[in-house]
């Protein structure tokens, strides 16, 4: 089972910008659909971002324009670049394979990396 660890998180002022990393323990050259989950203190988790093996993305409303996913499968790793970070980005965001064409996700729940927008 492949496994997916989080990283570039970090204390950011509204504004500015972050890279986050997924990498994974194998490569993801077969894995159709992979995507970004964010959960924020006292809400639900939500979808972010997804992108396909071809390069297809689909982004939630409230990133839209501001946030872009990509994948480098030579290196076994997907992003997320964030920019024009504002306080209610604040929320630990996850990686996770998911089905394709669905939000319903594949394997479990890593430990995530937490995102702290200041104002």
């Amino acid at each position: 089972q492949v496994q997916l660890v989080e990283s570039g998180g970090g204390l950011v002022q509204a504004g500015g910008s972050l890279r986050l990393s997924c990498a994974a323990s194998k490569s993801i050259s077969t894995i159709n659909t992979m995507g970004w989950y964010r959960q924020a203190p006292g809400k639900q988790r939500e979808l972010v971002a997804t992108i396909t093996s071809g390069g297809n993305t689909n982004y939630a409303h409230f990133v839209e324009g501001r946030f872009t996913i990509s994948r480098d499968n030579a290196k076994n790793t997907m992003y997320l670049q964030m920019s024009s970070l504002k306080p209610e980005d604040t929320a630990v965001y996850y990686c996770i394979r998911i089905v394709p064409g669905t939000s319903l996700t594949l394997g479990s729940w890593g430990q995530g990396t937490q995102v702290t927008v200041s104002s």
